[in-house]
């Protein structure tokens, strides 16, 4: 045992004493590098400190588990903030009860040989053509050139049915100039095509959340206990993943070992969640998890001004801040425990 866990473990152990609780925990997507801290807190025992046995399942996408656990199917979920807000508006109770990453994955990516220069800012997307691989995604850049106040001069391509895959070979192949995926899409193309890639992240231009833990009003009420007592290893997880990632690749690969040779790649994801999308100013402030109602209003506004909604949603309702526990110097002092 690392005598940091043993620091956190102190009390947890009395909490730990009798039978551990049964929790799901709904995956968005198969085990990535962004899921890389979850599998770490498993494997370190941070879970099971903490009184409980989590199992992991794998999703399909984020409005899956938003919908899981909305519906009561899983006690918690990894969602995005926007399938929160997708899940609400067709009648779901979602409730985001911690924040994980600050910003959106969201970015437009191209190549340098495509795009005839780097691209460091919105402005050099005037003239472009971009082709978005998801309708989120196509949504938070329509905004972001909007904000920009150079929409109607960029041609934004509605999203191919035929999976992202297709979006990048129109890249590869010069047709569009750039397009959108998540952080992390250029890298991965430079790797396997050996072209220079530039990234420009969404969210550091838009605020919006990104990823966050879902569960149900009536699941968090009655067990307020357990909800901060999930809260509390998760982010021992997202700690200790950020000083030592290779340890938090490794248990990954051990989980899947096909994506070993996609170690570099999971690395890079892991590494951009923990100091780009994660690490914020907010989080040096307030600590791991909070909530700030302005970034689900500027979402909710956002989403509400396009057709990917079935109805109306209350920004409001969607998250709490009530099982962040404070209290916890996991919680509190979050960024001393990463900061070098």
């Amino acid at each position: 045992m690392t005598s940091e866990r043993s620091a956190d473990a102190a009390t947890a152990d009395e909490r730990a004493a009798t039978e551990p609780t049964a929790v799901d925990f709904q995956l968005n997507w198969e085990p990535n590098g962004f899921q890389a801290p979850y599998f770490l807190a498993r494997e370190r025992g941070f879970y099971g400190d903490e009184g409980l046995d989590v199992r992991f399942v794998e999703g399909h996408g984020s409005p899956f588990a938003a919908e899981r656990a909305a519906k009561g199917r899983a006690e918690f979920a990894l969602a995005g903030a926007s399938a929160v807000l997708s899940v609400q508006s067709r009648g779901l109770d979602p409730l985001a009860v911690a924040a994980v990453t600050g910003k959106t994955p969201a970015a437009i990516y191209t190549l340098r040989d495509v795009f005839g220069e780097p691209l460091e800012r919105p402005a050099q997307l005037v003239g472009r053509t971009i082709a978005p691989s998801a309708t989120k995604t196509r949504i938070l850049t329509a905004q972001l050139l909007e904000d920009e106040g150079i929409r109607d001069e960029v041609e934004l391509l509605g999203v191919d049915d035929h999976t992202h895959h297709r979006v990048q070979h129109k890249l590869l192949d010069g047709e569009v100039d750039a397009a959108v995926g998540v952080v992390t899409n250029g890298y991965e193309l430079e790797r396997e095509h050996d072209r220079t890639a530039d990234e420009l992240p969404i969210g550091n231009h838009l605020d919006v959340y990104g990823m966050t833990i879902v569960s149900s009003p009536e699941f968090a009420r009655e067990n307020p206990e357990t909800v901060r007592a999930f809260l509390r290893a998760t982010a021992r997880g997202w700690a200790t993943a950020t000083r030592d990632p290779e340890a938090a690749i490794d248990v990954l690969v051990e989980r899947n070992a096909t994506l070993e040779r996609r170690r570099p790649v999971e690395r890079r994801k892991f590494e951009t969640a923990a100091t780009d999308l994660q690490f914020t100013d907010a989080v040096r402030r307030r600590g791991w998890g909070t909530h700030d109602g302005d970034r689900w209003r500027t979402l909710g506004r956002t989403l509400s001004e396009t057709d990917l909604l079935e109805g109306d949603v209350d920004p409001k309702a969607v998250w709490t801040n009530d099982f962040v526990d404070r209290d916890a110097e996991v919680i509190r002092d979050y960024a001393g425990r990463v900061e070098v």
